[in-house]
């Protein structure tokens, strides 16, 4: 359910620029602890821009947004995995963000329900995503709406000079992903300020 005066949508082409400020933005908030101030600090809206217009045209993925008025407050995208393992009835989460002035307001658990219901409406069997293992927020929140780690997934890179890991999480309980806006009690109180 979309919190009230907000409107979930099919994102266009013509959102890029917005997409990239709510991807900027949220990732300087969230991931302050996790990567240097620099790389942060460097992280370019117009790049993002032209990244997003790239994904949007190409359609390999789907992407929601959340508006209010003519703001977008956050976005989510998904597909089908894109793990070289995955089995074929398998789809992905593959971003998630939320602007940091809209966060705990609903907004990401509405984009993550959206997303996880049109995922399995394509016969999708489990859903998985991928997190950094410090960002306890985000982990808290994927927790919540029924994700679970996968051992032994940890992937260790370079980041804008820091090293970081990133885990697997996996989603296999479809039929709570299909009614996962019928009961709030699923997600835990978790809202979307961990996104």
């Amino acid at each position: 359910m979309v919190p009230q005066r907000m409107q979930l949508a099919p994102a266009t082409i013509d959102d890029a620029s917005a997409i990239a400020l709510v991807h900027v933005r949220s990732w300087r908030a969230a991931y302050e602890h996790l990567l240097t101030a620099e790389y942060l600090a460097s992280l370019s809206v117009e790049a993002k821009a032209d990244l997003w217009r790239e994904v949007l045209r190409k359609q390999e993925s789907k992407t929601l947004v959340v508006r209010q008025g003519s703001e977008i407050l956050g976005f989510v995208s998904y597909g089908r995995c894109r793990d070289e393992d995955a089995p074929s009835d398998r789809g992905e989460i593959w971003a998630l963000y939320v602007d940091p002035s809209a966060w705990r307001r609903g907004v990401g658990t509405s984009l993550m329900e959206s997303g996880l219901e049109e995922i399995c409406a394509t016969g999708a069997k489990t859903v998985s995503l991928w997190a950094f293992s410090k960002n306890r927020r985000g982990r808290t929140f994927y927790e919540a709406c029924g994700f679970n780690q996968v051992p032994g997934s940890e992937k260790i890179f370079e980041l804008g000079g820091a090293q970081v890991e990133e885990i697997k999480y996996l989603h296999i309980n479809v039929d709570h992903i299909r009614h996962l806006g019928t009961d709030k009690s699923n997600h835990g109180g978790v809202n979307s300020e961990d996104c």
